[in-house]
């Protein structure tokens, strides 16, 4: 039975002159749309331009990623990952969600039988060099992480990081202390591996970054922290087989995808705030606002015509969120829609037991626990926004195992990828960030590239 549902009642006009959707239309109008844009997301599939729904099934590179994963235990206290945005965010969604390592202990806690998991995701000096300083690199492993292998940042890391080593471990030993994820044919890392000597794991083609998370990129560095990356692939299989039916009232991502577009293009609803209730998925909220954000945000429409499509992601947390952000969502403008993250059940949900009686703001009935107010806070925050108009839906786990989680991934990947279509744009490609990086390559003086046309350091206009 599947660990994951989606209740989008808060999305739906039941009561009389309640706002929200017709219920109706998801049997008429919206029924059919999501019908066209899941035949199209059937023909890519069948034309091998959407391989992150096969990774569930793909049995062979599971099992190859398990092997080399096997290799580090004993050898290595610390596990680093060397990447940025695609290469990075799942990886980490993976790591909090489901406590592999734990960086809040510091590299000089003592190390299970498996690496502590890091992840190197930005060029911040301090960051990067707090993270190098606190290892022992005789005892690290650096997973270099990039599917194009041309990656600035990730390749600026890899300098820093074979520097250290060839200084620590000496010149010879450094291939041991390296895999690299990429390409399995070209680019610079595939040249430099083969050139070197270094072990590497391929990232498909036709799986782009955002969407490689169930691949190489994030099995790897989770298998070797020692989650148990079959029950994550056993879970999204799972989603997967789901998401097979056009009928849009029991596709739980089509459901998804059709409503958050519907409150966009019909009720201006444009920021969409992804919330869960848990703080091991805050990396969760952080790795959908690039799924969303990078796959809908688009200039041209698949028909070549402009477009100017996007809704805006906003990764947000609960309770935390309700103390900073729910004002805004209650009286500020309406143009956002919440879909809530829970969990049904904790590992351990924390008895809170009874305050003195002379402390009337400290008491609970007896019986509650933390597990039980955060979810007693979800249903007053959903109910609240309901109650002013304010939409939202929640896509409920029944605990966050790495089945549950393999389920959500897929879930939005699926959802990504059907909202797409919706919107009429390729949710694969992500042409907008292009620009910036060949600009980077001109600020940096590599040949054929050229910087911006910036101005003199002393214009007049900055104070």
């Amino acid at each position: 039975m599947s660990a994951t549902t989606v209740d989008y009642r808060n999305l739906l006009a039941i009561g009389e002159g309640e706002e929200g959707v017709d219920p109706q239309r998801l049997t008429g109008d919206l029924a059919s749309r999501f019908r066209v844009a899941h035949e199209e997301v059937e023909r890519a599939r069948r034309d091998g331009c959407m391989g992150f729904f096969d990774l569930p099934r793909a049995a062979e590179a599971a099992a190859r990623v398990r092997r080399a994963a096997a290799g580090l235990r004993g050898r290595f206290d610390d596990l680093v990952v060397l990447g940025i945005g695609g290469s990075a965010l799942g990886t980490r969604t993976l790591r909090d969600a489901l406590g592999a390592g734990d960086p809040v202990r510091g590299p000089g806690a003592a190390a299970g039988p498996h690496p502590r998991l890091h992840v190197a995701d930005n060029i911040d000096p301090h960051s990067i060099g707090t993270l190098l300083d606190g290892l022992d690199m005789r005892r690290t492993f650096f997973n270099v992480v990039s599917k194009s292998g041309s990656t600035t940042e990730t390749l600026a890391q890899y300098v820093v990081v074979a520097e250290r080593l060839a200084g620590e471990v000496g010149p010879d030993q450094v291939r041991k202390h390296l895999l690299f994820t990429t390409d399995p044919e070209r680019g610079p890392l595939r040249a430099l591996a083969e050139a070197a000597g270094i072990p590497t794991l391929p990232v498909p083609r036709n799986v782009a970054g955002r969407f490689s998370v169930l691949s190489a990129v994030g099995l790897f560095p989770a298998a070797a922290a020692g989650l148990d990356v079959t029950a994550v692939l056993r879970g999204a299989a799972r989603m997967e087989r789901r998401c097979r039916t056009d009928e849009l009232t029991l596709n739980p991502a089509g459901v998804v995808a059709t409503l958050l577009y519907r409150a966009d293009v019909e009720c201006g609803q444009r920021v969409h705030v992804f919330m869960p209730y848990c703080d091991r998925l805050r990396s969760f909220a952080l790795w959908v606002q690039q799924l969303w954000g990078e796959s809908l945000g688009k200039a041209t429409g698949l028909d070549g015509r402009p477009a100017a499509t996007g809704p805006t992601p906003l990764p947000a947390a609960g309770a935390t969120d309700q103390h900073s952000l729910l004002q805004l969502f209650m009286e500020g403008p309406a143009d956002k829609v919440v879909c809530f993250v829970t969990v049904d059940a904790a590992d351990d949900p924390v008895p809170i037991g009874n305050a003195p009686a002379s402390w009337p703001a400290f008491e609970f009935p007896e019986g509650h626990t933390l597990n039980h107010l955060i979810t007693l806070e979800h249903a007053a925050t959903a109910a609240a926004l309901r109650t002013g108009g304010r939409p939202n839906l929640t896509v409920r786990l029944a605990r966050l195992d790495a089945e549950a989680l393999g389920e959500l991934i897929l879930l939005f990947q699926a959802a990504t990828a059907y909202a797409g279509f919706l919107y009429g744009v390729d949710p694969l490609t992500q042409p907008g960030v292009e620009l910036g990086k060949r600009y980077v390559h001109g600020l940096l003086g590599r040949s054929g590239y050229h910087p911006p046309p910036l101005e003199e350091a002393n214009h007049p206009w900055q104070v």
